[in-house]
């Protein structure tokens, strides 16, 4: 399998709190979206 293959084959990060698909960006490693975040900051 080459390397670009196996990327391409990971599942979507999900949020673990409400299962909506989360766009990752590389600088982040959060496991809430944004919206579940903002709720917890309330």
């Amino acid at each position: 399998m080459m390397p670009i293959e196996f990327y391409r084959n990971i599942p979507r990060k999900q949020c673990c709190e409400c299962g909506e698909e989360m766009h990752e960006m590389h600088e982040c490693y959060f496991n809430e979206c944004e919206r579940c975040l903002s709720k917890t900051e309330e």
